[in-house]
């Protein structure tokens, strides 16, 4: 009984046991030489796609970006920040930096932008003189799915190009016409 056991297990593997003939090395060899091949040029490739987006992305903005500035202002001014001032006008200058978010992946510009204020009438600031001041921030705009979009988020007393240095472990500068920025 023992010897019909060990005879019927036999068969079974051998039944199940694959053929390493030659045109199964061969598909084998090719298959293996396929995953090698797609993981070198991954890299590259992505690389590829994200520049693509990023100039995608940049010719959108400068498009876009006298509505992007109005729409700023709107939800800027409904924030109520700082506090006890009414935002008055913004000046908004060419300088742009772009930057993509270390953790998201998601392009940002920002773009400098000179802010008046004035005190709210019965406010703690309606006696300080330096509400009449000038302010320089760098307005942030974030690009998702396809679309520019922002929240009115200022980042006082900072140009572009130093909101990308001081924020720097959050934001890495991206390349825009062959140049960083």
């Amino acid at each position: 009984m023992l010897k019909i056991c060990v005879q019927t297990e036999f068969r079974l593997r051998e039944e199940s046991a694959v053929e390493w003939t030659s045109p199964n090395l061969v598909a084998a060899a090719v298959a293996v030489l396929l995953a090698v091949v797609a993981g070198l040029s991954w890299k590259p490739f992505r690389t590829r796609l994200k520049a693509r987006e990023v100039r995608r992305g940049v010719a959108l903005f400068r498009l876009q970006r006298e509505q992007l500035e109005a729409k700023f202002f709107d939800l800027a001014r409904i924030q109520g920040k700082p506090r006890g001032l009414r935002w008055l006008d913004c000046e908004w200058h060419s300088r742009t930096t772009f930057a993509r978010d270390r953790h998201s992946g998601l392009l940002t510009a920002f773009v400098a932008v000179d802010i008046s204020f004035e005190a709210v009438k019965g406010g703690d600031m309606e006696d300080v003189e330096a509400v009449g001041t000038i302010r320089e921030a760098a307005a942030v705009f974030h690009y998702r799915h396809g679309r520019w979009g922002t929240g009115g988020r200022p980042l006082f007393n900072m140009n572009p190009e130093d909101a990308v240095i001081r924020l720097r472990g959050q934001f890495e500068p991206v390349s825009v016409d062959g140049a960083t920025m």
